[in-house]
């Protein structure tokens, strides 16, 4: 608790009724099956762009240049830009749709968000199942890509708002857990589908995305809306029934006054997106949500995610084993993903980041090899250990980190705005390490992933001096954290009367206890 007291000025956060109840759990559950779509797709590509009959069909020429010389340079098999921009292409079409989802998000609530991402996605699925062309594939992936856009600019923000703050942190890592699933579940259907002898095996890998689409949209029939959502929206008799609903308690006017308050500043502000990008008062916000996402991709997790098959075929593994290399991993990732459920909401953010960065940091500089033939046995296994050491210090630091804080930070009135710079970015960078991956580790070859160390140093300095803790704070009260900080403090200490002319929620009239 020192840490939150310090982070409010030396007073403890305030404490709202209600508890963990058996409705808010299912709700955080359902919700977080968006999830799912999205790491189902990052297991899912590199298992695929793996499997000789899709490289046989699709690109003949990767294929042809895998196996032709088995002394060539292993890094440069798989460097072909059409293959990339079929792994790549759907995070493009996900940053268009991060920023359409942020006004959908915040005039007609986040279900909707969820509802539509959940169809389009299923749409993607099957046109990719059916394809026969490279174009066919790189519509599916365009849809596939609207569909993740969807779902990740709004379901970070509706399990960070219906949470309770003294839990906010682990069920908003919900969201980061259920990545995990659908990636270990997509490395075990490409472990599986690899062995289909008719050559078909990649069209039941790209089709069984359609089962997490289904998931998704089914769920978010049933899913309340937030009572932030409906405040937004001008209900405000129902927001404190579903208010009092999620808590399980009819005490919540504390909270529920805070709610208004928010809600009230919010309606004040037109172009959220222009008010994050221009106004001093959300510097703070801005740098979080641009940064944090930035910084999440630079580690080099999704390239390892999703070339994580075609890195250890390049790094000399065979087929089969780079696939149950690729699930050990996947395994492992869900494993780390439940520590950081656990932690932070008991020792915070901040000390996942540290430890994760240091520990991505030492893994990093330790797996690279020259990449020029067949790795030893006792090599290979080093490197699938090195990866997976990396991998769960990811999963447990700035993978569900990087999802929680961005969302959990912004006032209400930009809290879909700065959720979709945060999704946005992190599609952005996405794309453009996905599509230069490749082409980067014929080049750089093991120096790439000293590179991608030498960022995680960066972005670790970057936590330590810069993120307050956030841990137990009511997400409503989260300016008093910025207004407390060493540095932050002359962007977010505004006067009420300027709030009240526009800006962010008014300060609580009574002390934080």
């Amino acid at each position: 608790m020192a840490r939150d007291e310090e982070a409010t000025g030396g007073r403890k956060p305030p404490s709202y009724g209600g508890e963990v109840n058996a409705f808010i759990v299912t709700t955080c559950i359902v919700a977080a099956f968006g999830g799912l779509i999205f790491g189902y797709d990052l297991g899912i590509s590199g298992g695929v762009t793996s499997m000789d009959s899709f490289l046989m069909k699709f690109f003949p020429s990767v294929y042809r240049k895998e196996v032709a010389d088995q002394n060539q340079n292993m890094y440069c098999k798989f460097d072909s830009h059409l293959l990339t921009l079929f792994t790549s292409s759907l995070y493009l079409s996900a940053l268009v749709a991060c920023m359409c989802a942020s006004t959908i998000t915040r005039k007609y609530g986040r279900k909707l968000s969820m509802l539509s991402g959940g169809l389009v996605f299923l749409a993607g699925a099957i046109i990719n199942a059916a394809a026969v062309n490279v174009a066919m594939l790189i519509v599916g992936r365009l849809l596939l890509g609207v569909g993740v856009g969807f779902c990740n600019q709004s379901i970070p923000v509706y399990l960070s708002e219906i949470a309770p703050a003294k839990w906010r942190g682990a069920m908003n890592i919900g969201f980061q857990m259920m990545i995990t699933i659908g990636i270990l579940a997509a490395n075990l259907v490409n472990y599986w589908t690899a062995k289909i002898e008719s050559g078909n095996g990649w069209r039941i890998s790209l089709g069984l995305a359609a089962v997490p689409a289904l998931m998704i949209t089914v769920g978010s029939l049933f899913l309340p809306d937030t009572p932030n959502s409906i405040l937004e929206r001008g209900d405000a008799a129902k927001a404190k029934q579903m208010l009092q609903k999620i808590r399980g308690t009819d005490d919540v006017d504390a909270e529920f006054e805070d709610l208004v308050r928010a809600s009230a500043a919010a309606k004040k502000i037109d172009r959220p997106m222009r008010r994050l990008l221009t106004e001093r008062r959300y510097r703070p916000q801005l740098v979080f949500c641009t940064l944090i996402p930035f910084f999440q991709q630079v580690t080099g997790i999704n390239v390892v995610m999703f070339y994580a098959p075609v890195l250890f075929k390049t790094l000399g593994l065979g087929q089969s084993a780079s696939l149950m290399s690729s699930l050990i991993t996947g395994f492992f990732n869900v494993v780390a993903t439940f520590v950081s459920i656990y932690v932070a909401d008991r020792f915070g953010r901040r000390s996942l980041f540290l430890e994760g960065g240091i520990q991505m940091i030492i893994c990093q500089g330790s797996f690279g090899t020259s990449g020029t033939g067949q790795l030893s046995t006792a090599a290979a296994v080093l490197v699938v250990v090195f990866v997976t050491g990396f991998v769960m210090a990811f999963a447990w630091s700035w993978g569900p980190m990087g999802w929680l804080v961005p969302t959990e930070i912004c006032p209400l009135e930009l809290r879909s705005a700065g959720q979709a710079m945060n999704a946005g970015v992190n599609m952005f960078f996405t794309f453009v390490i996905g599509q230069f991956f490749l082409s980067l580790l014929c080049n750089l070859k093991f120096g790439l992933f000293f590179l991608f160390a030498a960022f995680v140093v960066v972005m670790t300095g970057f936590i330590y001096f810069f993120l307050p803790e956030t841990r137990n704070v009511p997400i409503e009260d989260m300016g008093e954290v910025f207004r407390r900080h060493w540095f932050w403090q002359k962007y977010a200490a505004v006067d009420d009367d300027d709030n009240n002319k526009g800006g962010s929620a008014p300060r609580r009239s009574v002390e934080l206890k």
